[in-house]
């Protein structure tokens, strides 16, 4: 990953978790919830939550595998991963969440480790989507699967429209207020280059992946990819 998405991300980080409450109207965690059920993570496995940023979508893989599982969440802003390891802290037992630093494009595990993954609003932001998709299904036992989930460009033009007017009007305003115009204006060309869903489940397949499927939702404004390592 480029040095200047690390940057935006380590300078966002301390209202990360708010704004997107704020953004998504509460609705994120609903996706999150999505997400990992579509990863199929239960108790006792090893699972990795890629792009973890503060940890949402690693908690609750936590919670799925329990204590006799484990959890690795891996992002390469410091700044995330410091409020991540603060929020594991503060809850009355402490999940069993390693965080470490790291570029997806370069996961620091052997092949054939996890039971499921999971990505949340990640995908977008990597330089190499492909190379990312391939570490993933290397770092995947067999059978595993993973959900990727992310913003993406609707369709429909209708929504395609609504979108943009979401982002320009309440989104980078938002961040103004909080002096960080600049690091959420990144979002709509961020948009623009990401591949459509269709696209996604091609480079899924051709990494490796015996299946995978896009699901839309949120009117298509959001998907996530479901793949599977056989």
């Amino acid at each position: 990953m480029s040095d200047e998405i690390r940057n935006i991300f380590d300078r966002i980080a301390p209202i990360y978790d708010q704004l997107n409450d704020w953004l998504s109207l509460g609705q994120h965690r609903i996706w999150k919830e999505m997400t990992v059920k579509w990863s199929e993570a239960k108790a006792g496995d090893t699972c990795l939550d890629l792009c973890c940023g503060s940890g949402d979508l690693a908690f609750r893989l936590a919670r799925r595998v329990g204590k006799s599982g484990q959890v690795y969440g891996v992002d390469f802003s410091s700044a995330q991963l410091e409020i991540a390891k603060e929020r594991s802290q503060s809850q009355y037992q402490t999940p069993p969440i390693t965080w470490i630093e790291a570029d997806v494009l370069n996961l620091p595990f052997e092949d054939n480790k996890f039971d499921a993954a999971t990505m949340g609003y990640g995908l977008r932001n990597v330089t190499d989507i492909q190379r990312s998709l391939k570490e993933l299904h290397r770092v995947l036992k067999k059978g595993a699967k993973a959900a990727i989930l992310d913003f993406h460009r609707p369709k429909n033009s209708t929504a395609r429209s609504f979108q943009q007017w979401y982002l320009d009007h309440l989104v980078v305003p938002m961040a103004e207020q909080m002096g960080l115009k600049e690091e959420y204006a990144y979002i709509s060309p961020s948009l623009d280059r990401f591949p459509s869903g269709d696209k996604q489940v091609d480079t899924a397949l051709a990494v490796g992946f015996a299946t995978a499927t896009h699901y839309p939702i949120a009117n298509d404004m959001m998907g996530v990819l479901v793949v599977t390592k056989f």
